[in-house]
């Protein structure tokens, strides 16, 4: 998978390094309970400071898409990419890709159920989701 390759900052240090662990870590906050992405030092529901990261189960399910027949350079321009928007079980929405399905709406239904993966750009590990398998 080509594109681009994220540059990890101070507030996003602990999520990129529990990608490169295979791990997807989002933050919590103490006061409210509850889990929220995308990093930033206070919660955005309560506003309280106390935040800590916590590794989630890495489970979605799918909230919507758009499939981008001709994505700009560095994404190889043959292969459609599939940008979505995913709700982690834990709560949080989050923009990601869809891997290891077809890029065509009748692979992709809503509310799909969906798990992390992994895809290396350069030095960062991306956290990635494809659909769940099912058990035979």
């Amino acid at each position: 998978m080509s594109g681009f390759e994220p540059t990890p900052t101070p507030e996003t240090a602990p999520y990129w390094e529990a990608a490169a662990r295979g791990d997807l870590s989002v933050q919590f906050c103490l006061q409210c309970a509850r889990h929220y992405f995308y990093p930033r030092p206070a919660c955005p529901r309560c506003g309280g400071e106390s935040v800590e990261w916590r590794t989630v189960a890495g489970r979605a399910r799918l909230v919507s898409y758009v499939i981008n027949h001709r994505p700009l350079p560095p994404f190889d321009a043959t292969v459609p990419q599939i940008v979505a928007l995913v709700e982690l079980d834990e709560g949080p929405r989050m923009m990601t890709a869809i891997v290891g399905v077809e890029p065509a709406p009748e692979h992709l239904p809503l509310d799909l159920a969906l798990e992390v993966a992994f895809v290396d750009r350069g030095d960062v590990r991306l956290p990635v989701f494809k659909p769940m398998a099912v058990a035979a």
